[in-house]
Order: C-alpha cells, then sequence, then structure tokens
C-alpha cells in the first residue's frame, strides 16, 4: 500500500510546522538583530549560514532512514530538536543586547539545534514520500507539501507579525514558544501510524556511509542535480537574511511590518506554486524546464525593481516583493517536482540518500548566499547610501538567477511529463 492522498497532506502539515519555525528564525529573529539592537548584518548571516552549514549532515539522516526503517521517529526526533532550539534562539535575543558573548554563545547552541532538526525532520519527511508515494502522484504529492509550508510560512509571519506590534522580548519569547509547542503536536498527531501498511522497501545493501553516498554521486543525473541545485538556491537565498532589514532601514518599516512583508513574499511563493500545479500538472501547460526557466527570469526581473525602489522612493515594495514571490514559487516548485521524481532513479533503496544528498546542496548554497548577501550588504554600507548598497546586492542576485536559468535551460529535458536530465551533460 502506498501513501492515500490523505496520508501525502498529513505529511504536508509537518513540511507546514517546519516553514513556521524556520521563518522566525530566518527573518523576525534577523531582523531584531539588525534594526532594534543595531548589530551588524552579518552576524545573524553567520547564524543563519550555522543552521545551514550543520545541514550538510542531511545525507547522513537519509542514509540513516534508508537503514534502520521507521521514519516517523527521526521526523518527531528532529521536529523537537527544531523547536528547542528556536526557542533558545529568541531568549538570546534581549541577552545579546545586554551580555553579548553571552548572548552569542547560547545563539551558537540555538542556530546549530536548528540546523539538526531541521536535517532529520526534514530530510527524512521528504525521503518517506518519496519511497511511498505512488509514482504518478508524487509530483501532485510534491506540490501539495510545499504548498502547504509556504502557507505556514506565510500566516506564520502574518500572524506572529501582527501580534508581535508593540514589540519586547517578553512578547517574542512567548509567540515563539507557542508556535514550536503547536508545531510539534501537530507533527506527533500527523505522523501517527502514518508508515503502517505501507509497502516494504528493499533493504539496501549493507554498507559504510561514506560508500553509499558516493554509490549514488557516481549517478550522473543525481550529480548534475546536485550541482544545479547548489547555484539556483544560492540564487534563491540571497535575499533571505536582507529584505527585512532593507524594509526596515529604507522604508522606516516597523518590526511587525517587515514580518508582514515576509508573510506576503510567501504568500506571493504560494500563488505562483499554485499557478504551476493546476497550470502544469491539470492542464499540462508547459514543461517543468519552461516554469524552472521563467521563474528564474521573473525573479531575476523583481528584484531589480525591488533594488529601484530604493532608489526612487515608491511605496510599491510590498506589490515587487510579492511578485518576487510569485516568480521564486515558480522555479521552487518546478525544480521540486523534478527532485521527488529522480529521486526513485538509479539503484533501489536510496531515495534518502539522494533527498539528503540535494538538500545537503541546498543547505550549504542557503548558508553561503545568505551570508553573502549580509556581508555584502555591510561592505557596501560603508561606501554608499543604504538604499544604493541593499540595491547593488539585489542586482547581483538577479544575474544568479539568470544564470540558474541559463542552466537549467542546458540540463533540463523540455518535456512536461517526468522530468529527465540528459546523461552527457556535464556542469
Amino acid at each position: 500500500m502506498t501513501l492515500s492522498w490523505l496520508s501525502i497532506v498529513r505529511l504536508g502539515l509537518v513540511q507546514m510546522c517546519l516553514g513556521a519555525i524556520v521563518v522566525l528564525t530566518t527573518s523576525t529573529l534577523n531582523r531584531l538583530m539588525v534594526v532594534e539592537l543595531a548589530l551588524p548584518a552579518v552576524l545573524p548571516g553567520a547564524l543563519v549560514a550555522l543552521h545551514y552549514g550543520v545541514q550538510i549532515t542531511r545525507p547522513n539522516w537519509g542514509f540513516l532512514s534508508d537503514t534502520g526503517g521507521h521514519r516517523t521517529r527521526w521526523i518527531i526526533g528532529g521536529m523537537a530538536v527544531l523547536g528547542a532550539g528556536a526557542l533558545i534562539a529568541a531568549a538570546a535575543i534581549p541577552l545579546l543586547d545586554t551580555n553579548f558573548a553571552a548572548g552569542l554563545g547560547i545563539s551558537i547552541l540555538a542556530y546549530a539545534l536548528i540546523g539538526l532538526g531541521v536535517g532529520a525532520s526534514g530530510t527524512s519527511l521528504l525521503a518517506l514520500l518519496a519511497t511511498a508515494t505512488a509514482p504518478h502522484r508524487r509530483a501532485a504529492a510534491a506540490t501539495i507539501t510545499w504548498l502547504m509550508m509556504i502557507f505556514g510560512i506565510a500566516v506564520t509571519a502574518g500572524v506572529v507579525g501582527g501580534l508581535l506590534d508593540p514589540y519586547s522580548p517578553a512578547r517574542l519569547l512567548v509567540i515563539v514558544a507557542a508556535v514550536c509547542a503547536i508545531a510539534l503536536v501537530l507533527t506527533i498527531v500527523a505522523t501517527f501510524r502514518i508508515e503502517r501498511g505501507l509497502i516494504a522497501r528493499p533493504e539496501p545493501d549493507p554498507m559504510p556511509f561514506r560508500e553509499g553516498l558516493a554509490e549514488v554521486w557516481a549517478e550522473p543525473k543525481a550529480r548534475a542535480f546536485t550541482l544545479f541545485v547548489f547555484l539556483s538556491m544560492t540564487a534563491y537565498f540571497m535575499q533571505e537574511l536582507i529584505l527585512e532589514p532593507y524594509a526596515g532601514l529604507v522604508f522606516a518599516f516597523t518590526p511587525g511590518q517587515s514580518t508582514s512583508l515576509s508573510g506576503a513574499q510567501n504568500g506571493g511563493v504560494f500563488v505562483g506554486m499554485l499557478i504551476v500545479g493546476i497550470m502544469a500538472t491539470g492542464f499540462r501547460f508547459g514543461a517543468l524546464r519552461d516554469w524552472v526557466v521563467a521563474g528564474c527570469v521573473g525573479s531575476a526581473a523583481a528584484l531589480c525593481a525591488i533594488g529601484l525602489l530604493g532608489q526612487t522612493g515608491a511605496n510599491l515594495l510590498v506589490p515587487a516583493t510579492v511578485a518576487l514571490g510569485v516568480f521564486n514559487g515558480m522555479f521552487a516548485v518546478a525544480a521540486i517536482g523534478s527532485m521527488m521524481a529522480l529521486a526513485g532513479e538509479g539503484r533501489g533503496a536510496r531515495e534518502g540518500t539522494r533527498m539528503g544528498l540535494w538538500g545537503a546542496a541546498q543547505a550549504i548554497a542557503a548558508g553561503f548566499g545568505g551570508l553573502t548577501g549580509a556581508a555584502a550588504v555591510d561592505i557596501a554600507r560603508t561606501l554608499t547610501t543604504d538604499a544604493t548598497a541593499f540595491g547593488l546586492v539585489f542586482a547581483a542576485e538577479a544575474v544568479l538567477f539568470v544564470a540558474a536559468a541559463v542552466m537549467a535551460a542546458r540540463i533540463m529535458e523540455g518535456r512536461t511529463a517526468a522530468p529527465q536530465f540528459r546523461g552527457e551533460a556535464h556542469v
């Protein structure tokens, strides 16, 4: 028996919980450090990069769930660790203001826990979807689960944005604790007995982790897709740590307004994913490659517009950010559809390892992109105005999106059906 549509939606609830917690740590806490505490943007950039860097362990988690089975326990355990890390990170915010050294030490511990939790829970969740979803449902399952994740991010950012004003450390701690507790309970309920009765997976040949990872890396499709994920995700995440500070410093947004801006952006991502899901799957309009390219090019155009708004002073940041979200969603869901299909190809019983490999590439790119964007803004702000400094970084990110579009057009086949990669392509 494979996953039913109800079971897929239940796993989507888990993905929604992951997004709800992570958005607090990468958006809200980041803005508080830069604007309210007047710390350099590179500090939260380094902390978020740490949480992504720790996710280089994703292949390990995938390999463990491949060999040990019972992926549910890794999903729940990871969510618990993620929630603990988020709570500790929120508690460290006021400490950074009164005792910087102690606050920094606690923040480092917190973001390391966040990375471990996301890696364990997220990789095991994706591996369960890849192994237990019927082949003809995989693309739809990817769309459903990611739409639910974006919905969780958008709703959490919007609600927290409204509850956080007027800001106080105590109010922040209560809100984060409530979000983490709800997420953990919902994860336990959603995964209860979900693996019972699923079709038995073939056990992989016993081998050390390094050999299993090398075996997957030797597959041309897995290797090409890994390199594409790294470039595209670097472009995708460069604005993550600077958009809210940009709104606060250049457009004088309050903490609640900038958090709501993040919610609006992720609402746009939701719409973009929905468009691709309906058009590509329901109406079979456009190949996945076409949607990836369109999403990348549109994201580049939206980033250029966001950067120019700071120069003109036009009060159009919210609609421009929503447009960025829409094009980001188009790109992301098409790439995820490819990932879900490719996870089941190649040597059997290695779905978790492949998902872990691509997750690690995404995490490394996200950390690198986020930290690079934040550091570049700090450097540029010493040389020019805030608006110009942020605009230059947005322009650089737009260039990377165009490069990712070129790579997608080169390595992905232009078929609407199951995405394939040319075996001879080298990136």
